[in-house]
This record gives structure tokens, C-alpha cells and sequence, in this order.
């Protein structure tokens, strides 16, 4: 399993978990699973996926989900597992 950590951070605003779900799903990439937040007008959301099935390249992803998060003004970050586990180490 090519398990993928998707975190996404910002002003919250309509449509956010819709549209990145949407992304994931037209390219094969299954969310295990999800936590969101939205604290005194701030958005977080955590997932865990399995980008095993996905349609493009890892980096191609990366690209989109960027320019998606400029689209809704928040940021998007999607890292391999082992990545995110040694940048959040303590």
C-alpha cells in the first residue's frame, strides 16, 4: 500500500473537503482515512490515503493539489508517509 498524508490548512470557506475529495477520486486515490477541524474560522483537515491506484505520477498530484489549494486559498500538502513521519519525529 502506498500510504499518502494529505493535510490541508486555511481560512475556511465552502467547499474545501468537496473539492479535494472530488480530485481524489477522479484520479483513483482512496482516503483511509480523515479528520477535520475548524477552529474560530481556521480549517484543517488531516487524511491518510492510498495513492496505489492513482492515475498520475506522485509529483503530478503534488503539482495539482497545489495549484487547487491557491484556488481556495488555502494550502495543500501531500508527502509520502515515511516523509511525514521523519518531519514530524520529535
Amino acid at each position: 500500500m502506498n500510504r499518502t498524508i494529505i493535510t490541508v490548512i486555511g481560512k475556511d470557506r465552502v467547499g474545501i473537503i468537496a473539492t479535494v475529495c472530488t480530485y481524489l477520486a477522479e484520479h483513483k486515490i482512496n482516503i483511509l482515512d480523515i479528520d477535520q477541524s475548524i477552529i474560530q474560522g481556521y480549517f484543517h483537515m488531516m487524511m491518510i490515503v492510498d495513492a496505489n491506484g492513482a492515475d498520475k505520477e506522485f509529483a503530478s498530484l503534488v503539482k495539482d493539489l497545489d495549484k487547487i489549494g491557491e484556488d481556495l486559498g488555502v494550502q495543500i500538502k501531500m508527502q509520502h508517509e515515511e516523509i511525514f513521519d521523519i518531519m514530524h519525529r520529535i
